[in-house]
Parts: structure tokens; C-alpha cells; sequence
């Protein structure tokens, strides 16, 4: 038992220092849009400052993103010591998981994926059972999406990298070639229902507060949850890919309002969205063990739980109460489970969890 508090911030991850910066940085390139212009397409503006940037390219939208996946390889690294198992082609997953889902917000189809494998040293790419496995996941997971591995870039970077460790992420390009299909929180209104999608597990976030929680531990990833699973297989668990279902959802004629990839904040994250709504939910998924474990032995609330971790609700949808039941059908037939868990009303910009009886107030949340 871990005798003290961690929270995510003593992890390494405070988002107060770091999201006054994000906005500066969305502020200053909206300033460089003009070059765009000068080339003759033009930025969808509601889409700065969101999971995918989009621009109008002729009659059609081409959509951008590029995402890293985080600290998740290094709880792959040190479970291989107790298994024996690379665990890399789930990272490989996790990876190009964590840029698709993003890209998919907008409601693009990927076209051609980059990656970006950053080492400390050159000798991390020549373990042959952990590359291979990672390269076979990385097409898997490809395929899966429907998207082109289109190549990506291998630096070693001494001194910035720590040895025998990998830097991971990549960029995507994507299409939206109906109007239509273009998804932003313009859309959005008041009465809207929400709907979440039950997740795997932690996927790529709040992995330092996992792993501060896991080097306090007397068998460190080898303990056993009450399940019987070791905690590092537990936070090893891949992530959902949702793009071949929102391409089924518009192919069905859902009308998406907006969309919400819950990744770093939380379920803060559900009003993302610029508009003052009050994003009510009602109803949630029990949180994974591997949630409750780490809230047990981090000594957490759930206030502090539920503004780090998807706790078992990794996508939110948000569209008129006419499309649920088509919607879960649709998701059900995709092989996902999902919640219609609440509803958008007029009001103070802030998510209410009634459940856990927690409020997130918009001043928690502002990237713009």
C-alpha cells in the first residue's frame, strides 16, 4: 500500500502551467492563416483549438492532427522483465489510436499517417523481438483504421531522450468530402443528448500518475488487482479505434453535433466546446479496476480521478435525442458498448457528474 497522496501534478503533468501556453500558441497561429489564403484555400476557424485542424481545400475539407502517445512504453519495458512479453505491438496500436481518434472528432476519414520514433540511442532499433512486433502492430492498427503508413521519421536524440527508451507519435492527414460530415461545436445545441462510449482502460493518459503509482509499489507492475491481472498488463490494455464507426454513424445519416476524444482533463473534457452550455450527466460506467486500484493507492478523490482519467468513458457524441437509438445500434453493431448519459442545457460552461456529485466549472477548461 502506497503510503502517501500522488497526484498528477507531483507526477510531472500540471495543466495549469501548461494550458495558458496551448492557447498562447493557438493565438499565435491563428495570426498565420493568411498563408493559407495565399495559396487559396481557407481555414475552418471552429476548428483551431480542437482535437484536428481543418481547412477548405475546393469542395472538399482535408483535416490535420499529430499526437504523441506518451509515457505507455516504459510500463511496456518494464512488464517485458516480468513476462518476457515486448508488449509493443500494443503500443504500436496505442500510438497511432491516439491519432486517429482525434482526427476522427472533425469527422475525417484518416488518408496517410507519418510517424515519429524518437531514440537516445540507435541500439533501442535493433532488439529484433520488440520491432518486430511493434512494426506489425503499427500496420495492424493501420489497417484497422483504414489509413496509408505513409513513412515517418527515426532520430536518435542523445541527451534528450533518455537510452534505451522511445519517443512516440506521428501526424495524420484526413478527408472530409461531404459537407455534411464536417463536425464542429457549431452545431452544437441546447437539449442535445450525450452519449459515451465505454472505453478499455487508461489508454495513453495519466500514465505518469500510473506509473508513480506502480514504482511505490512492493511488486511494482507484478502486483495483482483483485481480478487476478498484474497491474502493469492492466494499464497495458489497447485502446479503441473509432473511425470505421463515426464513417457508419454518417453513412446512416446520425447527425453528429460534436464530438469529444475524452483523453488528458478527464471528463473535463466533454465541454471542450467554446459555447457557456452545462454538459448534465446522468448516468456512467463503473470505473475498470485498474482506475479504482490507482485511486485507492494514490489516496485520490474522484474529483481528482475524474479530471485525469476517461474512468471507463473514453468518446463522447453529442447529437438530437431522435438519433440515439440508430446511434447505439450502430455503435453495438461496431462492437462497442455506450451510455446515453445525459444532455447539454443553456447555462454556466461546466460539466455536472451527478453520479459522483462533481461539478468541473469552464474555467478548469479553457484552451482557447
Amino acid at each position: 500500500m502506497v503510503k502517501t497522496k500522488i497526484t498528477y501534478s507531483q507526477s510531472g503533468v500540471n495543466y495549469k502551467d501548461m494550458d495558458p501556453i496551448k492557447k498562447l500558441a493557438q493565438n499565435a497561429g491563428a495570426e498565420t492563416s493568411k498563408n493559407l489564403i495565399a495559396h487559396g484555400f481557407s481555414e475552418i476557424s471552429n476548428t483551431r483549438g480542437e482535437s484536428a485542424y481543418v481547412w477548405k481545400q475546393g469542395n472538399i475539407y482535408m483535416a490535420s492532427v499529430i499526437e504523441g502517445l506518451g509515457t505507455k512504453n516504459i510500463v511496456a519495458d518494464e512488464m517485458r522483465k516480468i513476462t518476457g512479453k515486448s508488449y509493443y505491438d500494443i503500443i504500436a496500436h496505442d500510438t497511432v489510436a491516439t491519432i486517429i481518434n482525434d482526427l476522427s472528432t472533425v469527422g475525417a476519414a484518416p488518408l496517410v499517417l507519418h510517424a515519429y520514433w524518437a531514440v537516445g540511442e540507435g541500439s533501442f532499433l535493433t532488439d529484433g523481438k520488440r520491432m518486430e512486433d511493434f512494426i506489425e502492430g503499427w500496420k495492424n492498427a493501420c489497417n484497422s483504421a483504414g489509413v496509408s503508413w505513409g513513412g515517418g521519421e527515426t532520430p536518435t536524440l542523445k541527451g534528450i531522450v533518455v537510452p534505451g527508451t522511445i519517443d512516440l507519435g506521428g501526424s495524420a492527414v484526413g478527408i472530409i468530402k461531404e459537407k455534411k460530415n464536417l463536425i464542429t461545436d457549431g452545431k452544437l445545441k441546447s437539449g442535445d443528448r450525450i452519449l459515451l462510449i465505454k472505453s478499455n482502460g487508461i489508454n495513453a493518459n495519466g500514465l505518469s500518475l500510473a506509473r508513480a503509482v506502480g514504482g511505490q509499489l512492493k511488486n511494482g507492475y507484478a502486483t495483482k488487482l483483485p481480478s487476478g491481472q498484474m497491474y502493469g498488463e492492466a494499464i497495458l490494455q489497447k485502446s479503441n479505434i473509432y473511425v470505421r464507426l463515426i464513417q457508419d454513424l454518417q453513412q446512416e445519416n446520425i447527425n453528429i453535433h460534436y464530438i469529444s476524444n475524452i483523453t488528458g482533463h478527464g471528463l473535463r473534457k466533454i465541454m471542450r466546446a467554446r459555447q457557456n452550455y452545462s454538459y448534465i450527466i446522468e448516468k456512467i460506467y463503473d470505473p475498470q479496476e485498474v482506475f479504482l486500484f490507482i485511486q485507492k493507492e494514490a489516496h485520490l478523490s474522484d474529483y481528482e480521478m475524474y479530471q485525469t482519467y476517461n474512468m471507463g468513458m473514453d468518446y463522447a457524441l453529442f447529437m438530437p435525442e431522435k438519433d440515439i437509438k440508430n446511434a447505439q445500434r450502430i455503435i453495438k453493431n461496431n462492437g462497442f458498448e455506450s451510455l446515453n448519459a445525459g444532455y447539454i442545457e443553456k447555462g454556466k460552461k461546466q460539466v455536472v457528474i451527478k453520479p459522483r456529485k462533481l461539478i468541473y466549472g469552464g474555467e478548469m477548461l479553457d484552451l482557447r
